[in-house]
């Protein structure tokens, strides 16, 4: 079965190339995207650049200690990170946002030496160690301490000594620049007992209230959570665990952030600056998460949530559509745009500024004097952070740097939005493109259709035409052809009629010189004086002339046939009574052959005339008999499916393939032709077939050949439709 590639399967086919526009669609829209992430970076850089250059020159905002150390020391330099929320003092670590990532060990490494206050024991024998974290939140300072500690041992309630029990001992220098001690020493559980050590006009312990607390014991140990006024501390900063495992004992060991003995030894402690807290939450409009870093990498403020810094991309992107069928198409393939397109996460975790230091390569930059930004992924790798540094100079030294944070989901927004709306534009287009190609191809093929259905039938089977073709009025080159073809039917039409006709006119014109030849050799015979051999001229004249003549009838007769069949009415007949009465006078007439009938029933009634059909038996059983070789018809009459069937078969030479269709046309004749016997041959123009069919098409019926085998021989077949009784 062979496949048909018709047009509208071509013009499908072409339209596929639509598809190519959807990909190069695709391909501006990240080539939109690589623009938007180049402005967004230099939007960043000049976002870092604005700040920084507000931060110039101003060591006033940077006048804390440690910012300007050549290096800081990890547990003695202080960092209070800035709290979301105020701590409730219960002694309980739970509160403190990322506790564990924030404090500090205190351990072997932090015992004071020999020289200092307490003799250093060795590991073995240290039973206590602590971790500490400090935090800032509004205009206090918080500090967290837990201790692991074999044996808690309170001061006793009736001793007036304070160092004999285990104690926090804090130093500090005021803003003034004084230099304050204090013991955090408790007779049990509860709010903090806090004294100040050390005074000059009072040696003895002075209770204060200013630092406020909670002592809890726990299973390891216990916790000092307490705060202490910012506006009663500077940036010199010191704290220490003394340990004692009996009462009234010695301290067997102290471990410290720093010596908090004198005000040299202090560490130092850096919280974020309010002032420049209030210049960088100016820039809070921008959408950025913004730092400021010393050289030290400790983060002087802060300002922004990267979970929101999607920068202004996202709030100038607009989620509306022009009409209701894109809204209505954009919603069907959200599911499909939700699988192709990366979307922007709703929610992210990136812990790496969590901690004290920050650190990367652009802050390093920074920090080295040259601006850099770059693209990261967030510590889950479900977002990209934009982060650009910019350093602060102080003269010509680098002094600080800031940094300037936006993830892409704003612009993956947009461009997400973007492809949404290309993708659903350029689908409603193609499906309108597809349908308009399919019905224009489907319109064309209908035309063509129609012109091939108009062909077909104004010639038939058999090459004759039928009617004429009505040419088309539509201007284009369909209908050209139209027209063109119904030039040349209607051409062809008046010279199948010409032709047609020519056999009668033909038959007119030469019956009167026949007849002059004719009465010419009829007065030549009477002649009494010609010589002998004249005669024999003149019979074999007279029997030209008479086979002319019979050739002249039989041209008409085809002519005279469909004349007659057009004006003939139909009756009602038996048809085996009709084929029984032929076969009787052909067994009389051809007495040297065979006739064999075979009938399953004997009544078969159709619509036709009777003498037309024996006509039709006359002229398929004459060509049954000249073309038998062993002189044996046989003629087999069924009735199958309303219908009757009338096989005529004799045993001889094949029929040739070719002919099968063309042996019932006019003219049309397989006979071999033997010359050097001419007085015995017959005339056979090819229209004993060519009548058989016309009187078969009258009556409704068809008509057809065949060969059979074993043995060899050819079959004619008459089918013709029944009439119920």
């Amino acid at each position: 079965m062979n496949f048909r590639f018709g047009l509208r399967s071509k013009l499908l086919l072409l339209s596929s190339f639509l598809v190519a526009i959807p990909w190069f669609g695709y391909q501006y829209v990240w080539e939109m995207e690589k623009y938007l992430r180049f402005g967004q970076e230099q939007t960043i850089i000049g976002t870092a650049r604005a700040l920084a250059t507000a931060l110039h020159e101003r060591p006033n905002l940077f006048n804390n200690q440690a910012s300007f150390l050549p290096s800081v020391e990890k547990g003695k330099d202080l960092y209070g990170y800035q709290l979301s929320q105020p701590i409730n003092l219960d002694g309980k670590h739970q509160d403190w946002p990322n506790f564990i990532e924030k404090a500090h060990y205190y351990g072997f490494d932090n015992q004071l030496t020999k020289s200092d206050s307490a003799n250093q024991l060795p590991i073995s024998q240290l039973t206590n160690n602590f971790t500490a974290a400090v935090g800032k939140f509004d205009k206090y300072l918080y500090f967290f301490i837990s201790v692991v500690d074999d044996h808690l041992v309170y001061r006793n309630k009736n001793a007036r000594s304070i160092e004999l029990n285990d104690r926090l001992e804090l130093a500090f220098t005021t803003p003034k620049g004084e230099f304050q001690r204090f013991l955090l020493t408790n007779k049990e559980a509860g709010w903090l007992d806090v004294f100040q050590i050390e005074l000059e006009q009072n040696p003895a312990p002075l209770p204060t209230n200013f630092i406020q607390g909670k002592w809890l014991a726990t299973s390891q140990g216990y916790n000092i959570e307490f705060r202490v006024p910012l506006k009663n501390i500077s940036d010199n900063l010191a704290f220490a665990i003394h340990d004692v495992d009996s009462e009234f004992g010695q301290t067997l060991s102290t471990i410290a952030s720093a010596n908090p003995s004198t005000a040299e030894s202090l560490g130092t402690i850096l919280v974020p600056s309010p002032e420049i807290e209030r210049i960088v939450k100016g820039m809070s409009y921008s959408n950025s998460s913004v730092w400021v870093v010393d050289k030290h990498h400790r983060v002087l403020a802060k300002a922004g949530n990267i979970q929101r810094a999607n920068g202004l991309w996202q709030k100038n992107s607009k989620n509306k559509y022009d009409n209701e069928w894109h809204s209505w198409l954009k919603t069907l393939l959200k599911p499909l745009f939700n699988k192709l397109l990366s979307q922007p996460p709703k929610e992210f975790i990136d812990k790496l500024y969590d901690a004290q230091n920050l650190t990367g390569e652009h802050i390093e930059s920074a920090l080295s004097g040259d601006p850099m930004s770059q693209w990261r992924l967030s510590s889950d790798n479900k977002a990209v952070i934009l982060t650009a540094a910019y350093p602060i100079y102080f003269g010509n030294n680098v002094h600080g740097a800031v940094i300037v944070e936006e993830t892409n989901n704003g612009i993956r927004t947009v461009r997400n939005e973007a492809l949404e709306k290309l993708f659903t534009s350029i689908l409603a287009i193609m499906m309108f493109g597809i349908l308009a190609f399919f019905f224009f191809a489907s319109r064309i093929s209908n035309r063509i259709r129609s012109l091939r259905n108009q062909a077909e039938k104004a010639i038939d089977e058999h090459g004759r035409i039928n009617e004429e073709m009505m040419a088309s009025n539509t201007n284009d080159e369909i209908g050209d052809l139209s027209r063109s073809f119904s030039t040349a039917v209607s051409r062809l039409s008046q010279y199948n009629h010409y032709l047609e006709n020519m056999s009668s006119r033909l038959s007119h014109e030469l019956r009167t010189p026949i007849a002059v030849v004719r009465t010419s050799l009829e007065n030549l015979s009477m002649q009494q004086q010609l010589p002998d051999q004249t005669n024999a001229y003149i019979d074999r004249a007279q029997q030209g002339l008479n086979r002319l003549n019979l050739i002249l009838t039989n041209m008409s007769e085809a002519t005279r046939l469909e004349e007659m069949l057009k004006n003939t009415e139909k009756v009602k007949f038996n048809f085996y009574d009709v084929l029984n009465g032929c076969i009787q006078g052909y067994r009389q007439i051809y007495q040297d052959h065979n006739f064999e009938i075979m009938a399953e029933k004997e009544v078969a009634f159709i619509d036709g005339s009777p003498e037309h059909i024996a006509q039709l038996l006359d002229k398929v059983v004459c060509n049954a008999i000249e073309f038998s070789q062993d002189k044996r018809i046989i003629l087999s009459l069924e009735q199958s499916a309303g219908f009757l069937q009338l096989h005529i078969s004799n045993n001889g030479q094949y029929l040739p393939e070719q002919m099968t269709e063309r042996l019932f046309d006019s003219m049309i004749s397989i006979r071999e032709n033997h010359i050097d016997n001419i007085q015995d041959k017959r005339p056979h123009l090819g229209l004993g077939l060519y009548i058989a069919r016309l009187i078969c098409e009258f009556h409704q019926g068809k008509i057809q050949a065949s060969n059979h085998h074993n043995p060899q021989g050819v079959t004619i077949s008459v089918k013709f439709p029944l009439i119920t009784s």
